[in-house]
């Protein structure tokens, strides 16, 4: 269970903490309503951090706390930290790159999320169906 809810925590602090951060830009741009158009703007960058956090995170803190209260296989817990680790990848890559183009950071990001993501669903099926 200390690996699904340390990865839980994680992916809860990276989304309030990313609602701060959001919040402080808006401060300190005096944007304090919608986005640039820019891709490079900070702002932009944050906002589009923090809902892709959000998109993601709530689903695959689901999947890690039901598995992990079912007493799950290693590679389960593997995927847990790959999603975990994935997901911190792609805000490192939206906060620093330029969302017009792919960065290195935001490729394996987005992979990990899909291929963990699959593969926690997938175990949550074989929980069902066992």
């Amino acid at each position: 269970m200390i690996v699904a809810l340390t990865c839980i925590a994680c992916l809860g602090l990276l989304n309030v903490g990313l609602g701060f951060y959001v919040s402080m830009v808006r401060g300190k741009t005096g944007v304090m309503i919608g986005v640039p158009e820019d891709a490079t703007h900070r702002m932009t960058r944050a906002v589009r951090a923090h809902s892709n956090t959000a998109e993601y995170s709530a689903m695959l803190s689901v999947l890690m706390y039901i598995l992990a209260t079912q007493d799950p296989q290693t590679w389960v817990l593997w995927c847990m930290v790959g999603a975990t680790l994935a997901r911190c990848s792609i805000v490192i890559g939206l906060l620093t790159g330029d969302l017009s183009r792919p960065t290195p950071a935001r490729f394996a990001g987005s992979l990990g999320t899909y291929i963990f993501g699959i593969a926690l669903s997938i175990a949550m099926l074989q929980l069902a169906y066992s």
